[in-house]
């Protein structure tokens, strides 16, 4: 199959969108001019039910509604569209609605940026002890976006938002430097975006490094399922195998941090022999996707893509939690009715899929996971647990908030027992700046 990528200029050329009714149509338009929207044949052709558009779960993780948007913030630039004003109008109005959607959550651009010499590398974040994350600037975009991609501001045109790096030097120098990472994760957008001659400028010198302390490479895409093709017939489909080979003979992991959101992407022939294209290199592919209301926020889809996970060589990773930016308004899940639907997932399943973890939050603190819903005493509890943490210590500590059914995130908690803070609070306020803490419970 022939690449073909649609974009907000040319989406009413795919046949499929012609047919829709007029109010879906424009709803794509308004809405996609503040979030990003690109799609491509494959997703459009191999993926999307069209016949039960506009509630297949595809069409929603890749095409604009008009609930993604704010009643207020739709309004507004519909208001802008009917009347036909400029381009410059419109993207003045979209980039004030962006900014009031939490672009950077979790302190990635205040807080996770590494420094060498003095001088902050952008295109690096650097914020659990063994993991360092590197943008590659030619990978700051995807074969398709995902409506509820929690890095929507790389994509947008917003430059002081982006992450981007050509610096492979300085991630070689940082490593040596930094003896506690292991781990060095390619992500993006979408790193096998790339032609695999750029991946290589980045990789190769890694390896040829031989650093001692590094173990691990990981790359996180969403290829896999939105093009197989990159794997099996694209023009350097058999260098990037190649240079996965390579990474194994330099005696490093190669874990490859797959995203499927639906067990929809995991059927055909065309996936399958992408993974075991992969798997045939040696690399690992590890399996993740946050809970995501009206795409997957059911037991038996998480079921039953991760039996299909396991059957096709690939293992269970995390079940997320939507993060809190851009459209987490119409993707969240209340916390508890993530961990039940995640329970119900996990109980019907073999042991053999039960590598998986969540439902876990990648929040300002680290990832939270939620363990349950327990009776203490006299009192319902939360039950939650730092899989990873700012500081290493606060991983695998166990800790209790107030029963909350409506909450969809950490913040929205209250420490359980009469407590005024979670145990990490106080340590995390003096990491932060008064402006830049996300929540106080005194």
């Amino acid at each position: 199959m022939n690449y073909k990528s649609y974009m907000l200029n040319n989406f009413r050329s795919i046949p499929q969108v012609q047919n829709l009714p007029d109010d879906v149509i424009q709803a794509i338009d308004v809405v996609g001019n503040v979030l990003p929207f690109k799609t491509n044949n494959y997703v459009v052709e191999n993926l999307i039910n069209w016949d039960r558009v506009p509630n297949d779960p595809i069409f929603i993780l890749t095409f604009p509604q008009k609930e993604m948007l704010l009643p207020h913030h739709y309004k507004k630039v519909e208001s802008l569209v009917k009347n036909q004003a400029s381009k410059s109008e419109i993207k003045a109005a979209a980039n004030e609605i962006r900014l009031e959607l939490n672009p950077h959550p979790a302190g990635q651009l205040e807080h996770n940026v590494p420094m060498i010499e003095g001088e902050k590398l952008f295109g690096m974040q650097h914020k659990y002890r063994e993991t360092v994350l590197f943008f590659p600037s030619q990978g700051q975009t995807c074969h398709a976006y995902c409506t509820f991609c929690f890095r929507w501001p790389q994509f947008v045109g917003m430059d002081d938002l982006k992450f981007a790096s050509k610096q492979a030097e300085h991630l070689v120098d940082y490593i040596k430097e930094h003896k506690e990472v292991t781990d060095v994760l390619f992500t993006g957008g979408d790193p096998l975006i790339m032609k695999t001659k750029h991946l290589e400028n980045y990789i190769r010198p890694l390896i040829e490094a031989d650093i001692e302390n590094l173990r691990n490479i990981r790359i996180g895409t969403k290829a896999l399922g939105y093009w197989p093709y990159r794997f099996t017939t694209d023009d350097d489909a058999d260098d990037l195998l190649s240079l996965f080979e390579d990474v194994k003979k330099a005696g490093k992991h190669l874990a490859f941090m797959a995203h499927f959101n639906h067990s929809v992407e995991l059927e055909g022939e065309a996936v399958a022999t992408a993974i075991q294209r992969v798997l045939n290199t040696g690399a690992v592919i590890r399996t993740q996707s946050p809970v995501l209301k009206h795409i997957n926020n059911d037991p038996n889809v998480w079921a039953d893509m991760w039996k299909k996970q396991v059957a096709l060589g690939c293992i269970p990773y995390y079940m997320f939690v939507a993060r809190n930016t851009g459209a987490q308004h119409y993707f969240s899940v209340p916390l508890v009715d993530a961990w039940k639907l995640f329970r119900e997932a996990y109980q019907s399943v073999s042991g053999i899929c039960r590598t998986v973890r969540g439902p876990s939050m990648s929040a300002l603190p680290g990832k939270i996971q939620v363990l349950g819903v327990s009776d203490i005493g006299n009192q319902k509890v939360i039950t939650l647990r730092m899989i990873q943490g700012r500081n290493p210590d606060w991983a695998a500590k166990p800790f209790f908030a107030e029963y909350d059914e409506d909450a969809i995130w950490y913040t929205d908690l209250k420490p359980a027992f009469d407590k005024d803070k979670f145990f990490f609070q106080g340590e995390l306020d003096k990491m932060l700046t008064p402006s830049e803490i996300e929540v106080d419970f005194e």
